[in-house]
């Protein structure tokens, strides 16, 4: 049986994972800083890492598998648990729909 704390670590781990996952991928950052290093990375194979969250949640997700299991096979289950969460949530939380008003010329 698991106890109530793996489920929490779980959690918390693939929060994180997503967290991280998305500002990497998909945000600015302070300063625009994450945005100029996404820009100097270009279409090296670091900077194409940075266009494919499914891909760099995989990346992110290993030390966070370590936070949650002990034992080889139990972290690589979690390395792909705590990746596959983090994918979900990222499919949850799309971006909202902006609706614009048409002018007056358009109708």
């Amino acid at each position: 049986m698991i106890e109530a704390g793996a489920w929490f670590r779980f959690v918390l781990a693939a929060l994180a994972v997503w967290r991280v996952t998305h500002l990497l991928v998909a945000e600015d950052g302070p300063w625009d800083l994450i945005l100029r290093t996404r820009r100097a990375l270009g279409s090296t194979i670091w900077g194409r890492m940075l266009d494919c969250f499914n891909c760099l949640s995989l990346w992110i997700a290993i030390p966070f598998a370590c936070f949650v299991a002990s034992g080889v096979v139990d972290r690589f289950v979690a390395w792909l648990a705590v990746s596959g969460a983090a994918c979900l949530a990222n499919r949850l939380g799309r971006e909202p729909l902006v609706f614009e008003t048409l002018d007056q010329q358009d109708k």
